[in-house]
């Protein structure tokens, strides 16, 4: 299965050293690659581009569990790329103060499900860092790459979206991808931003979603969120591998008359409230979907926001289809999943309401 069409809307970036890039229209060029190439040549842009880029982590000296960092170690060198022990709050405090001292600390956790020790580094430094010294210091040159979600037999230990956890921490940026062509440009736009930011991997998609990506240097916006099918009867928000669940069921409600709006929010935190509200006064109903157990994600947060902006407007309440309350399963992962026939329900109901 590819992931073809959910790609569109990308902008490119002339190549520099500075924290920012002018973002253009890029020609819809390139060679059909995987998510985890893109990574790979996003990774390479962002070395070749900024002497002061670094990359480490877990096993990312010979490529790492995925491969995303295969032939960074022999094109620029062990000492600009290399593996550090195993010990994930060590690697984001040497990821801080390496991005404090100037420079581009891009640092992996090799599974979400392992950032847990990292969170007082990441929270509690990290994201307090700037304003904790009223901007006279910053680490904005650091960003933390992570696969999360579920992969299809990954249980407890290798499946999990803790995404919500850093959404609720001022001064970071969270960022997940839905395709190759976005994972590049988004990465790349993490890199030579300004804040720390942790950019989350859709690891299902890493073999599975094939596009065509642009070989050169380019960008794609922060906090603004893509409208990738345009429709009037629901609006359907979501980011990362879920988008794929989302636009099956956006094709399989059409056949009965059903017209769905569907959006990638692609950055969570800051998130595009403005282009999600607009989408839910044209539509009047929103459905918000993600892998992540219901209760407290960030599905929560969107369902809050757009009651208080467009309370007058919905003919039904916000429907959120996500993750079960439990522990992320093993033989039960079919059934803990947001599925697409979970979704059809969800939108036929909120239609119906």
């Amino acid at each position: 299965m590819t992931l073809r069409g959910l790609g569109r809307g990308i902008s490119i970036g002339k190549r520099c050293f500075s924290s920012f890039t002018e973002v253009e229209k890029p020609p819809m060029d390139g060679k059909p690659i995987n998510l985890f190439s893109a990574i790979n040549q996003a990774l390479h842009i962002a070395l070749e581009t900024d002497p002061r880029a670094y990359v480490f982590g877990e096993d990312v000296g010979f490529g790492g569990v995925f491969r995303c960092t295969t032939g960074l170690a022999d094109r620029f060198g062990r000492n600009r790329v290399f593996n550090t022990p195993l010990c994930e709050q060590g690697i984001a405090g040497f990821a801080i103060g390496l991005a404090a001292m100037g420079n581009r600390a891009i640092a992996e956790i090799q599974f979400a499900d392992y950032i847990y020790p990292a969170f007082d580094q990441i929270v509690n430094e990290a994201a307090k860092f700037r304003y904790r010294s009223g901007n006279q210091f910053n680490c904005g040159g650091l960003t933390i790459r992570s696969p999360y979600g579920a992969v299809g037999h990954g249980g407890h230990y290798h499946s999990q979206s803790p995404e919500a956890f850093f959404c609720h921490v001022p001064g970071l940026k969270v960022v997940i991808p839905r395709s190759p062509r976005q994972a590049k440009g988004l990465l790349l736009a993490c890199i030579r931003d300004s804040n720390p930011v942790v950019f989350f991997e859709p690891k299902w998609l890493y073999r599975l979603a094939v596009e065509e990506v642009p070989e050169h240097d380019y960008m794609l916006p922060l906090s603004q969120a893509e409208v990738i099918r345009q429709g009037s009867d629901i609006t359907l928000v979501g980011w990362g591998a879920q988008l794929s669940v989302l636009e099956h069921a956006c094709d399989e409600v059409a056949k009965d008359g059903i017209s769905c709006e569907l959006i990638d929010l692609r950055t969570l935190i800051p998130w595009d409230k403005e282009t999600v509200e607009a989408s839910v006064r044209k539509t009047g109903r929103l459905l918000v979907s993600h892998e992540a157990p219901v209760t407290g994600g960030f599905g929560a947060e969107i369902s809050a926001s757009i009651a208080e902006r467009c309370f007058l407007r919905l003919e039904a309440p916000v429907a959120r289809i996500c993750g079960l309350d439990t522990p992320f399963p093993l033989v039960y992962e079919p059934f803990y999943m947001p599925t697409k026939n979970k979704v059809l329900d969800a939108i036929k109901a909120t239609v119906n309401y």
